[in-house]
């Protein structure tokens, strides 16, 4: 009966999967949701996990934080281990009954054009080891965007490895430390695009650019870096338009705006990552648009 009982949980997680993905069944955000909760509650914790980020981040249904972190805690009562950690995670953070944090450091501001702030070790070691590790599964070359075709391709100016935290991963720690660059940013959480991660090697490095993307009307109007670890030399953010460079440590975040008042790009925002010389450097972005952005259309 058990055996049945799980294997029934399985088959209906399989079954949300597809309708998240669309492929091999038409997507379907509210009932993959509605399939997540019968394979929770048969049982299955990884339907559980999936279930309560989404039930933050608004797949299927408007957002609920409050909802979201009572189906943490339940996973957490259930004995499931990954649950019980980022219960605990998010009990050391200074966070409102939505998520958002209830006071932060004051920043520096760097530059006025662009607009460029630092906010000094504004997450912790264990939310940053939270954030490098969420994706190893999934680190792969990093790419950029084709300015022909827009689509995603390799290219030699940026050496590294990426994965990007997808909604279905964004678990309420994360969730929480995207409310805080909404904060920090005085942006809507819901104009931020998935967090991706990054891994810099010896050697490697992201030779200038710019993070504005062509052809598009909701432009990336800012960017914010989050530096996840020390142990590393290079690796600094430099901006050489206006001569700056920033070498962050481990839990701080740097936020530039990249576009002018009229929203068109802002050459000035150029910037690069210098190459690490020993070591390895983990870093997470955030790319911020002018207007909230629907992460699911915008994944085919």
């Amino acid at each position: 009966m058990e055996h049945a009982a799980l294997s029934s949980a399985a088959a209906m997680f399989r079954l949300a999967t597809w309708h998240l993905v669309g492929d091999p069944l038409p997507r379907d955000l509210p009932r993959a949701r509605l399939l997540l909760r019968q394979s929770t509650d048969a049982g299955n914790a990884d339907a559980a996990m999936m279930e309560v980020a989404l039930t933050a981040n608004g797949t299927g249904a408007p957002p609920d934080w409050a909802s979201a972190r009572r189906l943490l805690e339940e996973a957490a009562a259930r004995d499931i281990e990954i649950a019980q950690k980022h219960v605990n995670l998010l009990s050391g953070m200074d966070i409102d009954a939505q998520g958002y944090p209830r006071r932060l450091p004051p920043p520096e501001k760097l530059s006025d054009t662009p607009l460029v702030h630092s906010w000094r070790n504004v997450l912790t070691a264990d939310e940053c080891a939270h954030l490098a590790t969420s994706v190893l599964d999934l680190l792969g070359p990093s790419m950029v965007v084709d300015p022909r075709t827009g689509q995603q391709i390799a290219h030699p100016v940026r050496k590294s490895s990426a994965a990007v935290i997808g909604p279905t991963r964004e678990t309420l720690p994360i969730q929480a430390i995207q409310r805080r660059l909404s904060a920090m940013t005085g942006t809507s959480v819901s104009a931020g695009e998935p967090l991706a991660i990054l891994h810099y090697a010896p050697g490697q490095e992201y030779l200038p650019h710019v993070d504005t993307l062509p052809h598009e009307p909701n432009q990336r109007v800012m960017t914010a870096l989050i530096y996840l670890n020390k142990g590393y030399l290079g690796g600094e953010t430099h901006f050489p338009g206006i001569g700056l460079t920033m070498a962050g440590k481990a839990g701080d975040v740097l936020v530039f705006t990249n576009t002018q008042e009229d929203g068109s790009p802002d050459a000035r925002s150029r910037h690069a990552g210098l190459p690490v010389r020993n070591g390895t450097k983990w870093l997470a972005t955030r790319w911020i648009r002018n207007q909230p952005l629907d992460i699911w259309a915008s994944r085919g």
